[in-house]
């Protein structure tokens, strides 16, 4: 069983490669630690929609339609392929219960019915609203914002001006951080 892969399987390897060509970026085989002693290693994670996606094979993980039980060794096997479904629907649980969307793709599936169901999910999570729930990303997105002033305040006292203030400040910071001139009334307070 050494040479049967973990990762970048044929089906996952065409599901990431038709995902990419459409623009979505994600992370691959990234490790999850959702809770004490759970951890969950999604074969595509996409972490900013929390969207986890699972290409499966058919005979690990006893596709209903596609999946064979072996005629030699079933004391090995039967036992065995059971736990991979049973550890597969406590993955989804764990993960639906962090509050991530969980794809499960059959190798069987189509590349396009693939992209098709991880497009939806996607979709799904951007309208059911914020992809932070705990506000992280609201608040790095603050305290950026209050470091472009905080530098916008160093440069002008520098050059030995009074320090931007309010929205000519914000006006400044942005035509700076989009290489432009700043606006009439804020081209004063920058160096």
């Amino acid at each position: 069983m050494r040479a049967n892969r973990r990762t970048d399987t044929g089906p996952e390897m065409a599901l990431r490669r038709a995902l990419h060509s459409r623009g979505y970026r994600y992370r691959k085989d990234y490790r999850l630690d959702l809770a004490p002693g759970a951890r969950v290693r999604p074969d595509i994670a996409f972490t900013a929609r929390r969207v986890a996606v699972f290409v499966d094979g058919c005979f690990w993980h006893a596709c209903p339609q596609h999946g064979t039980q072996p005629a030699s060794n079933t004391w090995y096997w039967q036992p065995k392929l059971k736990r991979n479904v049973e550890r597969d629907r406590a993955t989804d649980a764990a993960l639906a219960a962090a509050g991530w969307e969980v794809v499960r793709i059959w190798e069987h599936d189509t590349v396009e019915n693939a992209v098709a169901a991880v497009i939806e999910a996607i979709a799904r999570t951007r309208a059911a609203g914020p992809a932070d729930p705990t506000g992280r990303m609201a608040a790095a997105a603050r305290r950026a914002a209050a470091g472009r002033r905080a530098a916008a305040g160093r440069r002008a006292a520098a050059a030995g001006q009074a320090a931007p203030t309010g929205q000519m400040a914000a006006a400044a910071g942005q035509a700076a951080a989009a290489g432009q001139a700043a606006p009439e009334g804020a081209a004063a307070t920058l160096a």
